[in-house]
């Protein structure tokens, strides 16, 4: 790839992983929902999850968020009053979501290398805490080098494991998406990730009992109530979005790692280094020295000291203090815009 200054300009400046030529095709996605006079619980929603699951590799429930597919998870493992392990490193809704459910939390550590849930920590505190679930997170955009080990542990013990993917669009090792080795995956649509929605969420699972209970705890329990949840349904609208979104994914994940592999590469050589076989969705660019231009880190602060835990984590600790984040934002084929003209939104 020919990186010029204006390609370096547009990759740097903000934006949402939205490929304008899709534009005609959403509008005309738009206008069949006004046709229907159905803007919710609607057929668009069902090609959305079947365009997700055709990707994804797992059936797909679509959901008004990622906390709503964090809730039915939870919900349908039982966490009530038992204990899930979840990763110190990570956003704030991984372990709020463990307590609105109603479960106990137990902060694991995570390792240097990936960011992510440390094996060896997490069997250590798997044997004292004995959870009924866990959480695993991957975060930044790669797959948690972990989550072999993590997942057959949790099999062979009957921990419910599921496993954030709100960072892990694109995702993948040896093949196999995110989402696909824990009993649950969910994924997040907010207006910062790989692609959007501007909200929403997607769970993916193999078990049909949980597909079918995240489905009806979407929608008040419907249709005999025994399940009770609350509304957390997509509308139409946003679903024709995630429709030309997950369609295009795959594309803007290799432009993504393209770039990455041509311009920022040879400029960071302290990058964070995937094993054999793994792509990543490159929803951060992680390096492990300051930088002059960063968009920060992918979480300054752990969890568990954001929660008052006095646990001892060295590696949490550390990666807080110890990594930055390169600017990398899709543009396609589209002119770059002004750079000062794109301010990114707050949030995770």
């Amino acid at each position: 790839m020919n990186i010029t200054a204006e390609t370096d300009a547009a990759i740097t400046a903000f934006a949402i992983g939205f490929d304008h030529r899709d534009r005609d095709r959403l509008h005309r996605l738009w206008d069949r929902i006004l046709d229907s006079e159905r803007w919710t619980e609607g057929p668009m929603v069902e090609e959305f999850e079947a365009a997700w699951e055709a990707w994804n590799g797992l059936p797909a429930v679509a959901v008004s968020s990622w906390g709503a597919g964090a809730l039915a998870a939870l919900e349908s493992a039982g966490v009530r009053g038992e204990t899930v392990l979840c990763p110190s490193n990570t956003f704030m809704a991984t372990p709020l979501s463990v307590l609105q459910a109603g479960g106990q939390v137990e902060f694991v550590d995570c390792n240097r290398e990936d960011l992510c849930m440390s094996f060896a920590d997490f069997e250590a505190k798997a044997e004292k805490h004995r959870p009924r679930a866990a959480w695993l997170v991957h975060v930044g955009g790669h797959v948690a080098f972990d989550v072999e080990q993590i997942a057959a542990y949790c099999r062979e013990r009957g921990i419910f494991l599921i496993e954030d993917c709100a960072h892990a669009h694109g995702a993948s090792w040896g093949g196999r998406k995110a989402g696909t080795w824990g009993d649950a995956g969910v994924y997040s649509l907010y207006g910062t990730k790989t692609i959007y929605t501007g909200e929403g969420g997607v769970l993916v699972s193999r078990d049909p009992v949980l597909v079918e209970f995240a489905r009806r705890y979407r929608n008040y329990g419907k249709p005999d109530y025994s399940i009770q949840g609350l509304s957390s349904r997509m509308s139409e609208f946003t679903a024709a979005i995630g429709l030309v979104q997950i369609e295009r994914l795959d594309e803007i994940v290799a432009w993504k790692n393209e770039v990455a592999r041509a311009h920022l590469d040879p400029q960071h050589p302290t990058r964070l280094e995937m094993p054999e076989g793994m792509v990543s969705g490159l929803y951060k660019y992680i390096v492990f020295e300051p930088v002059a231009r960063s968009t920060g880190k992918v979480y300054d602060q752990p969890c568990h000291r954001l929660l008052g835990h006095s646990v001892d984590l060295p590696n949490s600790d550390w990666v807080a203090a110890n990594h930055w984040c390169v600017p990398l934002y899709y543009r396609g084929p589209d002119p770059p815009p002004d750079p000062d003209s794109a301010q990114r939104p707050a949030g995770a």
